[in-house]
């Protein structure tokens, strides 16, 4: 099992280690309400170092990118960031990720899930025909996710970047907290607001970079209340938002239409297995991704079963929790496109009773 570089840093914080990924990660410090409530009022901080990075540079890289990728990336000029996704041949999606134009036509940054590193890294370099130059700086790049409303005001001190009109899916490159060579972008996967941290980590010594960012941040932000946040507040907040969690809401089985993120499924350029999702808009799609919040008592789970009021099953439910903002518990899944109107009602299976649900405009917070 990996660790990231503020490993020793979060143990000594006290934070509940789980593994996750293939790394030693934080799920929680102080509970996951508690972290969650923080990043929706005020600000948290997340180690998500984790997560992939692989830098695409050359005269083709972006076609190798536009022929990968769902989104369109033409269309980003240097600063600008993108959310995408990796279709397969099979109408299902190899991951979602981040396309960042580093320099126009020529160098790009793409952020992949931590548990698809190798997987994508080998299903893009099977497409790079024209010798696309392609490095994978995951091992030595950190990324903290500083999300909440006061998030760019708590870390402004810290750079001379303007944190505060950054532009949402923008990013400037410059010093964080005495470090070179940082990339902050205005993303993140709470809907809180906040930045994105990513910054070079060439040692796990007790001086590296993420240690230095890090405590930077809890000296500048320890008057307003900053607080570290783990994967437990983080699941709960972009479940909150419909954020689709790769490996739960979306996999290789699950169309992007399906998933309802046609938004980056661009039809005006050539991408894998194009033509097959092209029809599939045409036919209209079979099952649909929904929002529903629970009426009954109970929590949903992934792959519990979703069935109809006489019991027989329409879907599968992919997230759910109790949400800390709303009080009440909610989830995510996909039925057959009959069930998916707003305001539906649904039942969840749950040892064998079935539970009233109904589905919900997304997002729901």
């Amino acid at each position: 099992m990996k660790n990231t570089a503020l490993t020793r840093t979060h143990i000594a914080a006290g934070a509940k280690m789980v593994p996750f990924a293939g790394y030693n990660m934080p799920v929680s410090y102080t509970g996951i309400n508690d972290e969650h409530a923080a990043v929706r009022k005020n600000a948290g901080v997340f180690d998500v170092s984790h997560m992939g990075e692989f830098i695409l540079k050359g005269e083709h890289a972006l076609d190798l990118i536009q022929r990968v990728t769902s989104n369109d990336a033409a269309k980003l000029k240097a600063g600008q960031a993108q959310y995408s996704c990796l279709p397969n041949n099979e109408g299902g999606i190899v991951d979602d990720l981040l396309v960042y134009c580093m320099e126009e036509d020529k160098v790009y940054m793409l952020v992949v899930n931590a548990s698809n590193i190798e997987k994508d890294w080998d299903w893009i370099s099977q497409f790079n025909s024209n010798n696309v130059e392609m490095h994978n700086i995951s091992d030595k790049t950190g990324l903290l996710a500083v999300q909440g409303p006061n998030a760019t005001r708590i870390l402004q001190p810290l750079t001379e970047i303007d944190l505060m009109n950054m532009p949402y899916y923008t990013f400037a490159k410059g010093r964080f907290a005495g470090v070179d060579n940082v990339v902050i972008s205005a993303t993140g996967y709470t809907g809180a607001g906040g930045v994105e941290i990513y910054f070079p980590v060439e040692t796990d010594d007790e001086d590296n970079n993420a240690v230095k960012i890090w405590n930077a941040i809890f000296e500048v932000g320890m008057a307003d209340g900053i607080k570290p946040a783990g994967l437990g507040a983080r699941d709960t907040l972009r479940l909150e938002m419909g954020y689709c969690l790769y490996g739960n809401d979306i996999d290789d089985t699950t169309s992007p239409l399906e998933a309802g993120l046609g938004w980056i499924t661009k039809f005006t350029k050539d991408f894998t297995n194009c033509t097959a999702l092209q029809e599939q808009k045409k036919a209209g799609l079979k099952r649909k991704l929904v929002g529903f919040e629970m009426v009954d008592k109970g929590i949903p789970r992934h792959d519990y079963e979703i069935a109809d009021e006489q019991g027989a099953a329409i879907g599968i439910v992919t997230s759910g929790t109790q949400s800390p903002s709303l009080g009440k518990a909610i989830g995510m899944g996909y039925v057959n496109t009959a069930f998916a109107s707003i305001g539906t009602p649904i039942f969840i299976r749950v040892r064998e009773k079935l539970l009233q649900a109904r589905v919900a405009k997304l997002p729901f917070a």
